[in-house]
Parts: C-alpha cells; structure tokens; sequence
C-alpha cells in the first residue's frame, strides 16, 4: 500500500495540483504572476548564483528528459553502448549538477543571510530555495556517489521504466523497489516541487516575453520646444 502511494498516487496526485493549480492561479492571479526581483537590493551574488544555476539547470533538465524518456534500446541502437551512456550520464549530468548546486547555495545563501533581501521574502520563498537546493544536493548525490557505491545499479532499468509506465497510465511501482534512497528521496522532492510550483513565484519561469520579438520600435522624438 505504501509502495502504491509513493510511487503511483503520489506523483499523479502533484501532476495534477501542478495542472489545476496554474490554470486556477493564472484566471484569478495575474496581477501576482511575477518573479519579485530582488536585484536593485542586491546584484552581484544574484548575477553569479543566477548563471551558474541557469548553465547548469538546462542540461540537467536535457539529461532527465533523455534519461527517462529514452529507452537504452534506443540508444544501443544509435551506437551508444551501456558503459559509454553510464560514464556521460555521470560524470556529464554530475558536472553540470555541481555547477546548479554552487548556483543554488549561492542563491539560497543570499536570500537567508542578506538581511534586506530576506525581509523582501515570503515564507514560500525561502521553503522554495530551501527545497530547491535539496533536490539538487540529493540529485548531485545520487549521480556522483550512490552511482559509484552501486554499480550494480541501473536508473534506465527501473526509474525510467516506472517514469514511462506513469506517462501510458499503466503504473507499475514494483520497478521502484530496488532504487536507492537518495534518488527516491531525489524523485519524491522533484514531484513535491511540482505541487508546490503553481502557488510560489516559480510560476515566472512561464513568463518569457516571446511578444517582444515582433513588437514595433518604439520610437523617442526630441521635444522641439526645449
């Protein structure tokens, strides 16, 4: 019964707060669809937390999405061998994973212990960084040392199976039995995030300003009568 809660209700169960969550937020709180920016109190720890988790974020994600997604079937057959995918996958995604967790202490370090910018914080968030930057540390963890201290161990044999049975509605969570703890603690944070994405300021990540790329010049003419 546990096992079914974990790791078929529970991720179901944030997927859908995730859904309804943003369109609810979205018809009734556009006015609080923003990030909140701190910079004008603070610039330079936000600049290099900031790029540092963006370079890092993105191929981290790419690597989540490939390593979830993509059956080892499919990469065998484009010539990719098991041994040469395992050594990209970690030492690849555990590069990038420590440049986003040295952005995210950064970041998280800035918004606890700079005073102005913590007074300028909501409860949400400080529990957002908070959980962030464990998701990240387990994600680390787990790539780099139980990867390592596990060898006999294979996240495309059992998390990506019981990830792609979830997307097919066909759950099977007996593929999760064997996982370590850290990349379970890792995945059930990830879906807590989720859950949580719709009713913090992570909800600016939809706002990109595609209207900006076609809008008109705007154009500035001198006041003749100075």
């Amino acid at each position: 019964m546990t096992s079914q809660f974990l790791w078929v209700i529970f991720p179901y169960l944030c997927i859908a707060v995730f859904v309804v969550g943003h369109i609810f937020r979205y018809r009734h709180d556009q006015f609080g669809w923003t990030a909140k920016s701190s910079e004008f109190i603070e610039k330079k720890q936000l600049m290099i937390g900031s790029l540092l988790f963006h370079i890092g974020i993105f191929p981290v994600i790419l690597g989540h999405v490939g390593g979830l997604g993509i059956p080892k079937e499919w990469t065998r057959a484009m010539g990719v061998s098991d041994h040469m995918y395992h050594m990209g996958a970690v030492w690849g995604g555990g590069f990038f994973g420590v440049v986003t967790l040295v952005g995210m202490i950064i970041l998280t370090s800035r918004r606890f212990t700079n005073s102005n910018v913590r007074h300028l914080s909501s409860a949400s968030d400080l529990i957002v960084n908070s959980f962030l930057l464990l998701i990240v540390i387990l994600g680390v963890y787990s790539s780099l040392i139980t990867n390592t201290m596990t060898p006999g161990f294979d996240y495309r044999s059992t998390i990506s199976i019981w990830f792609r049975s979830l997307l097919i509605f066909q759950p099977q969570a007996e593929f999760m039995a064997s996982v370590p703890i850290a990349f379970k603690l890792h995945i059930l944070t990830g879906f807590l995030i989720f859950a949580m994405w719709p009713f913090t300021r992570l909800v600016h990540v939809w706002s990109v300003p595609l209207n900006y790329v076609g809008r008109s010049y705007i154009l500035y003419r001198k006041d003749k009568r100075n």
